[in-house]
């Protein structure tokens, strides 16, 4: 079990549509900072469009939205365009911002063994630090969570 509030590991990607994030810039607004598998595909769009769909609620509770996954920049540029998402995307192919979070893991399909990310959030205050954190997550019911822990910050 991990300790919360705790420093918020530095992230500066690359995202959707060009240019970079990096968190530090954000403040002092709280960044909801969700890790998925894969572009396009059932679980990861539904909690994209999820957050798409509420992004002005977490706007005017001063909340910013970033997905984060081990895609391309430029398949970030084509799920943003299939879903009309609204959600900044960045890239994690090579810089360990999945392992600095502990969502690269090792899971299991059908017998065979590899590394992916597990689905996790991460909300961060304004001070940069990390408050709450969602491991393993299930996406039905999961962005009005979310939504629900920044209205009691």
């Amino acid at each position: 079990m991990v300790n919360l509030p705790y420093p918020a590991p530095n992230v500066h990607l690359p995202r959707d549509g060009g240019g970079s994030i990096d968190l530090e810039d954000l403040r002092p607004s709280n960044v909801v900072l969700f890790f998925y598998p894969r572009n396009n595909t059932s679980g990861c769009i539904k909690e994209a469009v999820g957050f798409t769909e509420k992004l002005l609620e977490f706007e005017a509770l001063n909340t910013k939205i970033i997905g984060v996954s081990k895609d391309s920049v430029t398949s970030h540029d084509k799920f943003v365009s299939k879903q009309d998402l609204k959600v900044a995307l960045l890239s994690d192919e090579n810089d360990g911002v999945c392992e600095k979070f502990g969502v690269w893991k090792e899971k299991s399909m059908y017998g065979k063994t590899y590394f992916g990310i597990e689905r996790s959030t991460f909300l961060i205050d304004g001070a940069g630090n990390v408050v709450k954190e969602w491991r393993k997550v299930k996406v039905l019911g999961h962005v009005d969570a979310v939504l629900d822990a920044v209205k009691e910050l």
